[in-house]
């Protein structure tokens, strides 16, 4: 039995099938910080030709498992710009054909209220919202200005019939200020309780909200977050998502004995891909999460796996690269090492804090 259990719980999290029969459900997947460091420039032009960037193979190995999810959504850590003049650290500014990648690798919704998303102020925010739009992408966090915002909060998608609501919030923009009426979604606990409460009385039976927190490269989440995450939890919402520490933080089921049902909090899911360098920040987790609806027609949050990832840097003749944990053959030898050491400390982490959130593929 427990062999059939191991099985069925691996067909899930790769092809989105939750368990035998058609009974209503959703599989969510969520991934960290997308950015893009000089380096990964210098790279995809590289690569490139006529002046392109080319990031074709980046997400070739995890975009089955992405494409597989009915919605998923990654952090876009990066303004998109327009060029000629793309950079890094500290001010980002990415090609269109980089947001293009992680669409075509099966990403669905990209959160742009980060500390980044005014690194190339208000003119490459609004290019950037203006580019997602073209690019199909959904897209939530920041807005042209205060009415847009007012406009188009709440989001509600509908995802295999459930009305699944987002919200997306940042600390911060690193000081820098809007100068032309750029509007953030900024972490206000008056006004994510009202968009909160917006959004349920818009009709969504699950609400997502996701987090721009915490302090960076520290591996254990601190007290002002776990205060926000028990004030979501009071408001009502189902999922948690944070991001920002750049490295992975616990994941933890709690109860909302309130409204009687699970509520799932994860704190940091790392970087996604990065030219980052020391060992914690090589990667990254992604988290799978399951929507169902009970006996009574009631949608409601019901389990999550989680797995990690490895941002491998280009070795001969590749681009910077996604591996799966659980494909440890496509790391190159060069870099197994650093898996090495990424995994072991992710590992320590989620096996001593996480609370009923497992991991899908086993011990590394």
């Amino acid at each position: 039995m427990t062999l059939l259990i191991t099985l069925f719980s691996l067909i899930s999290f790769i092809t989105g099938a939750d368990s035998i029969g058609s009974a209503p459900k959703a599989e969510l997947l969520f991934v960290g910080d997308a950015m893009q460091h000089q380096a990964q420039l210098d790279r995809a032009k590289q690569l490139g030709s006529n002046g392109t960037y080319d990031y074709s193979d980046c997400f070739s190995l995890i975009a089955p498992t992405v494409i597989a999810a009915d919605y998923a959504v990654c952090n876009l850590e990066v303004p998109l710009g327009g060029g000629p003049d793309y950079s890094g650290y500290p001010c980002f500014s990415a090609p269109d054909s980089y947001a293009e990648a992680l669409r075509d690798a099966g990403f669905d919704m990209m959160l742009t209220a980060n500390n980044h998303c005014l690194d190339r102020r208000d003119k490459a925010a609004r290019r950037t919202l203006k580019a997602l739009d073209r690019m199909g992408i959904d897209h939530i966090g920041t807005y042209h200005d205060a009415a847009q915002r007012d406009s188009l909060v709440p989001f509600i998608k509908d995802i295999n019939g459930f009305k699944i609501g987002f919200l997306n919030y940042t600390y911060g923009t690193n000081g820098i200020q809007p100068n032309d009426g750029i509007e953030v979604s900024l972490i206000d606990r008056d006004r994510m309780a009202k968009e909160i409460a917006a959004t349920r009385e818009n009709g969504a039976e699950i609400i997502v909200v996701t987090m721009h927190w915490g302090i960076e490269y520290v591996l254990l989440e601190n007290k002002p977050q776990r205060d926000l995450a028990d004030f979501l939890v009071e408001q009502g919402v189902d999922l948690i998502i944070g991001g920002h520490p750049h490295v992975i933080q616990p994941m933890k089921v709690v109860r909302n004995e309130k409204l009687d049902k699970d509520v799932l909090v994860v704190y940091s899911l790392g970087n996604f891909i990065s030219n980052m360098k020391t060992a914690d920040t090589r990667g990254g987790a992604l988290v799978k999460a399951t929507v169902i609806r009970d006996k009574d027609g009631k949608a409601k949050f019901s389990h999550a796996f989680y797995d990690t990832l490895f941002a491998a840097k280009p070795d001969g003749k590749s681009n910077y690269k996604v591996i799966p944990s659980w494909m440890p053959e496509k790391i190159p030898a060069l870099q197994m090492n650093h898996f090495l050491i990424f995994e072991r400390g992710a590992s320590k982490i989620f096996d001593k804090h996480n609370v009923n959130v497992p991991r899908l593929h086993g011990k590394k």
